[in-house]
């Protein structure tokens, strides 16, 4: 039956109304379950906007001091676990309020919601929430960097195969790639940096859309709350999600990152590869097979990346065709971020754990570095060094390659008759740059993996982290 008022059920909004909500409607619109995360944001919000309602002369000095009493009191219950949601509460904010009732008494808790809607007041939880955890995934980004630079120094000579298409390619200094999973990652910093100055915006004050006839300073409320400025449209703040689609774009590019990364130490912990052993700490056995040793956080890394890349396209389903202003739609929101943000703070700490416990065989990595005629270019340019054009050099290149593949020996066997045979251009001094080592070292331009290159990658890089670090607020 529906004969109470909809307010008397829990619900904000039940003067208009004779009765309450059916029980399907009030399942379907319960939202506790996941909205009580915010529990501590909103008190946060509930104390600067009790300011702001002392300001324009609407709580005397010591009802505000009331007011901020039982807010603290109220967070405290909720810390605990004395006060905790009910079931007829429709969301965070009415069971807030109810709380608020019972500490402060009716006629002063009664007083807080002037001014304000439950639209500005959840556009501008989500981002206070997200802006803290921007802050724990930036710190744990920050980590998995330092272990895989700690790496990169730790190996900073060893060489491997490079590839392209997963074949041969040329031969790179292991920092040189472990780097380049990196970088990625120092751009997601920059990423999590540039989404916190839009997400500084404070919704506060806009209402349920025009904005409030109260009076009440926003600006006052965005300062109390850690925030840079009041938003500029009331319809704009209450509507729009774009921070928290972006906040989800960046946590899906952060696993995109991590899952390509963990495709290759898949690959690299397979016995055809042998390239990686994993710490008996960060691998996983099997129920069958006693002899396996597993890569799970990886695995799981790269299964987690569809994850988030799923809340992100959710996400972005939900918002594409609202309409102003507020829509009910918008209650999609939190799940999807709230889920990634989960993830991560997770999966990070682990795959940490796994990339600086990892051990490398630089043996078998070297081994393999100059197979599959991983020096053929070195060949080429060479050959342009002597003044032959490219075009040819490469055809010159490609013919030796096919020579020495027909007789299952390395570029560097043939004797010299063989060789000017093949093209006059190939003197006896091409064999100087027929080692890997050789030809690492010759890959000196800008980015390139000669190991001075790869020394300043490594100066640059960890200077950039700790930019990022002071601007994100995860510095020790």
């Amino acid at each position: 039956m529906t004969t109470n008022r909809a307010g008397e059920a829990g619900a904000l909004w039940g003067g208009r109304f004779a009765g309450g909500p059916s029980p399907e409607l009030a399942r379907l619109s319960k939202s506790t379950d996941f909205d009580w995360e915010l529990a501590h944001y909103d008190i946060r919000g509930s104390k600067a906007h009790a300011k702001a309602l002392a300001q324009a002369g609407y709580l005397s000095d010591g009802e505000l001091t009331d007011m901020i009493a039982a807010l603290t009191e109220l967070d405290e219950r909720v810390a605990d676990g004395r006060f905790t949601a009910a079931e007829s509460d429709e969301d965070v904010h009415s069971a807030l309020e109810r709380g608020l009732i019972e500490v402060a008494g009716a006629e002063l808790g009664g007083k807080l919601r002037a001014g304000r809607s439950r639209n500005d007041q959840i556009s501008t939880l989500v981002r206070l929430y997200l802006r803290d955890h921007a802050q724990v995934i930036g710190a744990q980004l920050v980590q998995l960097i330092d272990a895989i630079v700690s790496q990169a120094e730790a190996n900073s000579a060893a060489p491997l195969p490079g590839r392209t298409h997963l074949q041969h390619a040329q031969p790179v200094l292991l920092s040189h790639h472990l780097l380049a999973h990196a970088w990625p990652l120092v751009r997601d910093l920059e990423r999590l940096r540039d989404w916190g100055a839009r997400a500084s915006a404070s919704p506060y004050g806009a209402g349920a859309l025009a904005g409030s006839t109260l009076g009440l300073d926003a600006a006052l409320v965005a300062a109390e709350l850690g925030l840079d400025r009041p938003s500029e449209n009331s319809m704009d703040a209450t509507a729009s999600r774009d921070v928290v689609a972006e906040f989800a774009f960046i946590t899906s590019m952060i696993g995109i990152n991590l899952s390509r990364f963990s495709e290759e130490i898949i690959l690299w912990n397979t016995r055809e590869f042998d390239y990686v052993t994993l710490d008996d700490a960060y691998s996983t056995g099997s129920s069958i097979m006693p002899q396996k040793k597993n890569p799970d956080i990886a695995e799981l890394a790269r299964g987690k990346s569809g994850r988030l890349i799923g809340n992100l396209t959710g996400l972005l389903s939900t918002l594409k065709g609202l309409p102003l202003s507020y829509n009910r739609d918008l209650q999609e929101d939190k799940e999807p971020v709230f889920d990634a943000v989960q993830t991560l703070e997770v999966l990070l700490p682990a795959f940490t754990g796994m990339i600086a416990t990892l051990r490398f065989n630089t043996e078998r990595m070297a081994y393999q570095a100059p197979q599959g005629f991983s020096l053929a270019t070195d060949v080429a340019e060479w050959l342009v060094k002597q003044g032959v054009a490219f075009r040819d050099a490469h055809e010159i290149s490609g013919e030796l390659v096919q020579h020495c593949e027909q007789r299952g020996i390395g570029l560097d066997e043939p004797d010299d008759e063989t060789l000017a045979s093949i093209s006059p251009h190939l003197t006896p001094d091409v064999r100087s740059v027929l080692t890997v080592a050789g030809s690492i070292a010759s890959r000196s331009g800008a980015g390139g993996t000669a190991p001075d290159r790869v020394a300043e990658q490594l100066t640059a890089l960890t200077t950039r982290v700790a930019e990022l670090s002071r601007a994100l607020g995860t510095a020790d």
